[in-house]
């Protein structure tokens, strides 16, 4: 049995049990063919011209007095733009987590390496999807690292002031300048250093 620790190390143990605990609610077909038919902002008497079906069966259907024809199904889809199955499927439910964290300027977490400094942002929240974080880049030339850096996810990184060069392990070397970016594959290996006289500052984010 999962204890209260395992849970919340493998946070998908929770969300899995969850999910198996909800019950299924039988789909209403009427009250999907409403949704659809109000998602196209359509009124009883347009989707009844569009799908060839008299308005009365239109609004038959959408009160569960009538089951539609497999050839009226036909016609509704067609009519409304729509695959079949999208008029059995349940439309998805985004549910907003409420999750907010603010960072101070100067108050993100240090975390200074021989080549960077960096200050993790948002720190309070855990499970991110993203990791953001500012570095000053101290490292001047190739050689100050000692191999390539290489971590799992995809990169973005902003330049905010100064210059750098990016180097990565399958493209040529880049020089970016204050505003520009690049977005890359964090298994290539790749580093940076500055050619500004001042350490360069970059906005790197992170995504698993």
């Amino acid at each position: 049995m999962t204890d209260k620790n395992e849970q919340d190390i493998y946070p998908s143990m929770s969300v899995a049990k969850e999910l198996e605990s909800e019950k299924i609610k039988p789909l209403k077909l009427g009250k999907r063919l409403k949704e659809i038919r109000m998602a196209h902002g359509l009124t009883l008497e347009e989707a009844s011209k569009r799908t060839g079906l008299a308005r009365s069966t239109l609004s038959k259907i959408e009160n569960e007095q009538i089951s539609p024809t497999f050839q009226a199904m036909q016609k509704l889809a067609n009519g409304l733009s729509v695959d079949i199955p999208q008029l059995f499927a349940p439309p998805k439910q985004i549910k907003a987590t409420g999750r907010r964290d603010i960072t101070r300027t100067g108050e993100g977490k240090p975390h200074p390496t021989s080549t960077y400094e960096h200050e993790l942002l948002a720190t309070q929240l855990t499970h991110k999807k993203m990791m953001p974080f500012k570095s000053r880049v101290r490292a001047r030339f190739f050689e100050d690292y000692s191999d390539w850096i290489r971590h799992d996810g995809e990169e973005f990184l902003l330049v905010l002031s100064g210059q750098i060069t990016f180097y990565s392990e399958f493209y040529e070397p880049v020089v970016l300048s204050e505003g520009d970016s690049v977005y890359y594959d964090a298994n290539m290996g790749h580093m940076l250093i500055s050619l500004s006289e001042d350490d360069a500052l970059i906005l790197w984010v992170t995504a698993s």
